[in-house]
């Protein structure tokens, strides 16, 4: 058995049977351990998965250890400061965190490898990926977290039921987008051109995922909205959906979702494809 698929497994098996054993015995002392195992479980098995597939005399386990952990952490915290100093609830709030946290990531990214001699595109794809999936770690903690308080208490299946979704969501999100900066970072050698589009684009990527539902509900009035549902919104109201309009929502939030994916996996797969006769630069 490949050594990522004992991980993912040995790690499920760990927090199903915490989150049984808490439920079971009200144990709020295991609530850090559910929500810890539940969050590191998918990102560090897409990191194993991906050094497995890629080794190099420069990506060391240590180098990756440093990159998940100070990279996610680093993420994390300049993405915190920068957001509550920079940003105000508008309709470009989604495109100012997609730019700030794809902006805080490379520069993690940067910071975490400074001292490699050789680089290759995929050697930058993997600890990019690294990164990113340190930070979607860290910050899926915080909202499983968050989900456990509610006005009845701690509610330990709102934080089980975020965690499970993060899980199933993240290869799709921060791990994918930080992969495809980290591959044109170390297949140009610095700051860029493309690096520089390569991020604006990423970022765009990144708000049109965190906008999805908001999209999702003006194509849903757009398309099938009534008068009275508009005559509510003048005036302030949130107008009742009907069980046609939920449907809708439904689908094309998650329409939209995977047309984001598989044009990020495409990007990817691209620069995978033209790094594969690469050779290392030295820099």
């Amino acid at each position: 058995m490949k050594t990522w698929l004992k991980i993912f497994l040995i790690g499920l098996a760990l927090w199903a049977a915490t989150v049984a054993v808490t439920a079971w015995t009200e144990n709020t002392n295991l609530v850090p351990t559910v929500v810890l195992l539940g969050s590191f479980l998918v990102p560090v098995t897409f990191v194993v998965w991906a050094y497995g597939r890629h080794r190099s005399q420069e990506v060391t386990v240590e180098l990756l250890f440093t990159a998940f952990v100070v990279g996610g952490v680093l993420g994390v915290l300049g993405a915190s400061i920068l957001e509550s100093w920079l940003l105000k609830p508008s309709l470009w709030t989604y495109v100012g965190v997609g730019l700030i946290e794809e902006g805080v990531k490379l520069l993690a990214l940067m910071f975490v490898t400074r001292h490699l001699t050789k680089r290759t595109t995929r050697d930058g794809l993997v600890l990019g990926a690294t990164v990113g999936f340190g930070f979607a770690a860290f910050e899926s903690a915080g909202y499983a977290f968050n989900a456990l308080f509610t006005r009845e208490g701690l509610s330990l299946s709102q934080a089980v039921e975020t965690e499970v979704l993060r899980g199933l969501l993240a290869p799709l999100g921060h791990g994918l987008w930080t992969a495809i900066i980290g591959g044109v970072l170390f297949a140009g050698g610095g700051i860029t051109v493309r690096l520089v589009l390569t991020y604006l684009g990423v970022s765009m990527l990144h708000a049109l995922w965190d906008s999805m539902r908001g999209l999702a509900i003006a194509l849903t009035l757009l398309f099938t909205g009534k008068s009275w549902q508009f005559d509510a919104l003048r005036i302030g109201q949130v107008p009742q959906a009907t069980n046609g309009q939920v449907n809708l929502y439904t689908a094309l939030d998650w329409i939209g979702l995977v047309v984001i994916s598989v044009i990020a996996l495409m990007w990817l797969r691209s620069i995978d494809r033209s790094a594969r006769h690469g050779v290392p630069r030295p820099t």
